[in-house]
């Protein structure tokens, strides 16, 4: 079985300057938990999950330095503190650019089984050979597709 044959082509993407404001609204409105950021030629620049959005919007705690005769004390912040010189940031200082694991169309079913369960990541982008985005597999569309195709098919197989 291929990539091709179960991948979602209907591709939600950001760009780097996307900001994490309208990243949210995206991901709340589509109700996904990640997209791929992609440049203008639809080019794999990066990933941006919901984990990575709420990691970088966590409140840092209060922090005392001491050196030892200059102590500086940074207060503790809430997240609405957080959120409001946050959010008109940028996709690009969050998102994972290095190790991004893909896959493409002509791949087998086992490759994206391998990334998905190795690296637990919840979505990986689709690319052609010249890293455009044509695709995504999330682990939800995965077991979906082994749920009602590849389990019918052997049951189908065992009633012969």
């Amino acid at each position: 079985m291929k990539i091709k044959d179960f991948m979602i082509e209907d591709v939600i993407s950001v760009k780097k300057d996307t900001t994490v404001k309208d990243l949210l609204k995206t991901l709340v409105d589509h109700k996904i938990g990640g997209v791929p950021v992609v440049d203008s030629d639809n080019k794999l620049q990066g990933m941006i999950s919901d984990g990575d959005v709420i990691r970088f919007l966590q409140p840092s705690a209060r922090t005392v330095y001491d050196m030892f005769s200059l102590i500086l004390v940074n207060e503790r912040e809430n997240l609405q503190q957080k959120l409001g010189y946050s959010i008109s940031h940028p996709v690009k200082e969050i998102m994972r650019k290095k190790n991004i694991q893909a896959v493409h169309p002509d791949d087998n079913i086992e490759a994206a089984l391998t990334i998905l369960s190795q690296y637990h990541f919840k979505k990986i982008p689709v690319i052609t050979n010249e890293d455009k985005v044509v695709g995504v597999i999330s682990r939800g569309d995965l077991l979906d597709f082994i749920t009602t195709r590849l389990i019918v098919e052997l049951e189908e197989e065992n009633d012969k």
